[in-house]
């Protein structure tokens, strides 16, 4: 790890600006690391979400085949579209809570997509052109909150429960983003294993869909679902519990780890 900040003090320090900023901060950001001296290990550095506020958290419901089939559901006919509230960004490597609603908490391991510039309006052809990069993000969902209403927005938004990271890949190191192993672990168990290639709606269709509505901004993040093997379809459901560890890697990108805590009574401000 390298302090950009030390070597290249214009830059934006916030992962929104210097996504805004645009190719020529991303110039200087390399120029600045080919030079930098001082580099910290990894271990002696405590990794945030890469962007601790995202504008917006989009995410995309039954987009794997196998996990439309573990549902018993019907394989949409467009993308299902729903929110996680941008206070629910946490570190890759940080716990998130059991929450005190609902002991019904479980886990959707996913490749997310990083937006890198405002855009309206893009064509699926064009959209990498939009995409600043890739990071992974546990989609932490709270079930029975889930489906008491068909929006799903209140049980994807609990706070902690949208890990991302552990960094940001930028496109042209990723290559290929449709052709990524992603791996789920609970407690070392192997629970999802599949392929981006079996998503139902690749990334760049996701960028032609969302932003026919609306403007896609530098740091949304679109997260673009999950692969068969969630605990809640295990016979019996497998759901989280206290002290259970979740690990989810992908190729290209690396992984991230989080513990389940205890929603602590900090958490209760009024």
């Amino acid at each position: 790890m390298i302090d950009l900040k030390a070597v290249a003090p214009d830059l934006p320090t916030e992962m929104c600006d210097f996504l805004a900023a645009g190719a020529d901060a991303l110039t200087t950001a390399r120029s600045a690391a080919g030079r930098a001296r001082d580099r910290l290990p990894l271990d002696q550095v405590q990794l945030e979400s890469p962007i601790l506020r995202p504008p917006k958290i989009l995410a995309v419901g039954l987009n794997y085949a196998d996990h439309v089939a573990e549902t018993g559901r019907d394989a949409p006919k467009y993308p299902m579209i729903f929110n996680k509230q941008s206070t629910s960004a946490h570190p890759p490597y940080a716990p998130f809570h059991l929450p005190r609603a609902s002991s019904a908490l479980d886990y959707e391991g996913e490749l997310a997509v990083v937006i890198g510039k405002a855009c309206r309006h893009v064509p699926a052809e064009r959209a990498s052109g939009v995409i600043a990069g890739y990071t992974i993000c546990n989609d932490v969902s709270v079930r029975d909150w889930q489906i008491r209403v068909p929006t799903f927005t209140m049980g994807k938004s609990f706070d902690t429960h949208c890990p991302l990271g552990p960094w940001i890949v930028t496109s042209d190191e990723i290559g290929d983003p449709h052709s990524l192993e992603l791996k789920t672990w609970v407690n070392g168990e192997l629970r999802q294993s599949s392929n981006t290639k079996q998503l139902i709606f690749n990334c760049f269709q996701l960028v032609e869909h969302l932003s026919t509505a609306f403007t896609l901004e530098p740091g949304d993040v679109i997260s673009t679902g999950t692969p068969a093997g969630v605990g809640v379809a295990m016979k019996p459901p497998q759901l989280l519990k206290l002290g259970d560890v979740v690990k989810i890697a992908i190729d290209g990108i690396g992984e991230i780890e989080n513990a389940v805590i205890e929603e602590p009574a900090s958490t209760v401000r009024f």
